[in-house]
């Protein structure tokens, strides 16, 4: 038998996924990949700085699944991303929306999918929104963070680029967040 504080999380959780349709939530799920892919986009940093970055979605998504305190909506994302059927649904929706996106494209396009997920959650999910957005910056400061742009072998360079900095600027307008870095 489980806790009811426990029972009340996974309510709440499951109230914020209930308002989406299917498709909705697999935009909703995929948002942590698409901030971090906006990052990449922005100062490929080659094979192991994408490994970095991408490892650093996968992450946050463990950690916001163990704070008691996280936003419902994040940890509903987390928890979900552990079905399988729900990481493929996830993984089509990208797909289908980065279709034969050039580099060059894709972080325009990882914007726009996040200004689209930013007007889902304000219509979808009011009381849970701002908050999911908190984290959907958080999950991509620290994809730039994650590895080092410039330098040779991993060695000098810097943490976080000109070209990320902006990016993450990019990110936080696009999902109403402000623009302070």
């Amino acid at each position: 038998m489980r806790p009811a504080i426990e029972d009340a999380v996974e309510e709440d959780a499951m109230t914020g996924k209930a308002n989406f349709t299917p498709d909705e939530w697999a935009r909703v799920v995929g948002s942590p990949m698409v901030a971090s892919m906006a990052i990449t986009a922005a100062d490929p940093s080659g094979l192991w700085g994408l490994l970095k970055e991408s490892m650093s979605g996968g992450w946050a998504l463990l950690e916001v699944k163990q704070d008691a305190g996280a936003n419902p909506l994040a940890k509903a994302v987390a928890e979900d991303m552990t079905n399988a059927d729900v990481r493929t649904s996830a993984r089509e929706a990208m797909q289908a929306r980065f279709k034969g996106a050039q580099l060059s494209d894709l972080k325009a396009r990882a914007i726009d999918e996040l200004r689209g997920v930013s007007s889902l959650l304000d219509s979808k999910a009011p009381d849970e929104a701002a908050g999911f957005k908190r984290w959907l910056q958080t999950v991509a400061q620290r994809a730039a963070e994650a590895g080092t742009e410039g330098g040779f072998l991993g060695f000098g360079g810097v943490v976080v680029s000109d070209a990320e900095r902006a990016t993450l600027v990019e990110i936080m307008t696009a999902l109403g967040q402000g623009t302070t870095a």
